[in-house]
């Protein structure tokens, strides 16, 4: 177990559980009209009910069941998820999320889509009867350097953002980006993964980032090794075979790029009038698709998008063309989203419209922080609430205060109250007599007065914190392991260390509270939240 603080060693056995608080997904204004029902327009209707479920995913069916074949090679799936394959392309349909590459698999959140994925499926395996497969979209085709670059770890101390020490590329697919100077950041996350209670996991890390692998072959490799035992199955993106099944609709999109294109003019100016902003700026001159120049993805212009689709070449899809592209290569009966993936699905609603392609549905994620017994232990022995370490300051300033003689505070409080008072007393008397002094002048000695007295405070409670170390190192810990960098736990730090050191025992959490918000999904019942 990672340290505490430099005064404490290993935990003991009785530490609490690990905990899995689930919270609201969030997101711009649009994503949470989107999530409450208000956008339906642009979204289409979510089945509610097991009725609807099933009578959805019969539809969804009739892609054929040729897609697994087709696919394979993408899949290159084992054990568990390759079963689950083979019986859902056989009578079933699949749900699925994805993610671009990340170091080390990215933050929290890829492991919390993958999780949402495979509860959905489940859940409506069981509840309609009809074969149910979740699939991780490895969206390893991605050129975003610096998305894919660097995690935060926690430590003892607080959070450490690593990254790829190597020069940034631009345009270039992760799958093609040579891995390069990762040991500082291996040598980190063996730090921050303790004595860990799953070496398998840190094991997998290693195989995956090694010298001659790409970041996107890294990432792909290393999902497969933690998703497939669970019966999850990760396609790689950028795949020749998903290339090939997805290029109908990118020659499609080529073909009517003039008309998509004012299809999402239109919808940008409709989510203007209801007071939205377009999560994806319209680019008029350019298509959806991209080519390949010099190996470098570069989006084919509107003016060029007929002579290139009938010249061929390499293509892939832009963010909003992709979910058309995967609803078109598998029977896909919803894509677990995160906040911004459900902003934008209003603008692919408008390119399906514009090709005559169906509508995807989108369906929201599990969101939550987990509370590692660590954590739970040094909140309780502190006298913190999780969500105080939120704020930069709020937690430091309790302790201080806490640390603090309290009549020393009572007497600033008083003092405070003493200048407030007086200044009024002496406002009034100058108002009886306006020849002398504006009693509007008071105002200005009575803010600089009471600047005073805040700044006298905040010296006092300095000092209480630098007496405190201790307790601010140990806020620094659990503020590293819950909102690194500021961030969200999920938005931002590894979720390896935590399956390293707590095994599955932190998946099957996870999973628990993901069921009950795909059972939410399912029923159509508002998707629950820990208070």
């Amino acid at each position: 177990m990672w340290e505490l603080s430099q005064n404490r060693g290993t935990l003991s056995m009785t530490v609490p559980p690990l905990q899995v608080v689930t919270e609201a997904l969030g997101g711009s204004p649009l994503a949470r009209a989107a999530l409450a029902g208000e956008a339906g327009e642009w979204y289409g209707h979510r089945p509610s009910g097991v009725a609807e479920w099933r009578e959805h995913i019969m539809s969804v069916r009739g892609v054929g069941g040729s897609w697994l074949d087709q696919l394979a090679p993408a899949f290159a799936a084992s054990g568990a998820a390759a079963a689950r394959l083979l019986h859902a392309a056989t009578s079933g349909v699949v749900v699925t999320t994805g993610q671009q590459p990340g170091l080390f698999g990215g933050p929290m959140y890829t492991l919390s889509k993958a999780l949402s994925a495979l509860a959905l499926a489940d859940v409506l395996q069981t509840e309609t009867g009809i074969p149910v497969a979740p699939v991780f979209w490895a969206a390893t085709d991605d050129a975003d350097f610096a998305e894919a670059s660097s995690v935060w770890l926690r430590l003892a101390g607080g959070a450490r953002r690593v990254s790829h020490d190597q020069l940034p590329t631009e345009g270039i697919p992760l799958a093609d980006v040579p891995l390069e100077g990762c040991e500082a950041a291996l040598a980190m996350l063996e730090e921050s993964c303790g004595s860990a209670a799953d070496p398998t996991v840190l094991a997998a890390v290693r195989a995956a980032y090694t010298p001659g692998a790409t970041i996107g072959g890294a990432y792909l490799q290393l999902m497969r090794t933690l998703l497939e035992p669970l019966g999850i199955a990760v396609l790689d993106a950028s795949h020749p075979a998903v290339l090939a099944a997805g290029r109908p609709v990118m020659e499609t999109a080529l073909r009517r790029a003039s008309e998509i294109n004012q299809e999402l003019t239109a919808r940008e100016a409709a989510l203007t009038v209801r007071g939205f902003s377009a999560q994806v700026t319209a680019m008029t001159e350019l298509s959806l698709v991209f080519g390949r120049v010099q190996g470098r993805k570069v989006r084919i212009p509107v003016s060029e998008a007929l002579a290139v689709a009938a010249q061929g070449g390499v293509w892939s899809p832009n963010v909003l063309l992709r979910p058309l592209v995967e609803r078109a290569i598998l029977p896909t009966a919803g894509y677990l989203a995160g906040p911004g993936e459900v902003a934008y699905f209003a603008q692919v609603s408008a390119v399906a419209d514009a090709i005559g392609a169906p509508r995807p549905r989108v369906l929201p994620r599990w969101s939550g922080t987990v509370l590692e017994p660590a954590v739970l232990d040094l909140l309780a022995r502190r006298g913190i609430a999780w969500r105080d370490l939120e704020a930069p300051h709020g937690a430091e300033a309790q302790i201080a205060a806490a640390a603090t003689d309290p009549r020393i505070l009572a007497q600033l409080d008083a003092w405070r109250g003493g200048i407030a008072k007086h200044g009024a007393e002496l406002q009034a008397l100058l108002g009886l007599q306006p020849d002398v002094l504006d009693a509007r002048v008071v105002d200005g000695s009575v803010r600089a007065m009471q600047w005073r007295a805040d700044r006298l405070q905040r010296r006092i409670l300095a000092g209480a914190k630098r007496r405190e170390a201790g307790a601010m190192h140990d806020v620094e810990t659990l503020r590293g392991a819950l909102f690194p960098g500021g961030k969200r736990q999920e938005r931002a730090l590894s979720f390896v260390p935590m399956m390293a050191q707590h095994g599955p025992v932190v998946v099957a959490a996870m999973r628990e509270a993901a069921t009950r918000h795909a059972m939410a999904l399912v029923q159509g019942e508002a998707i629950p939240r820990d208070p």
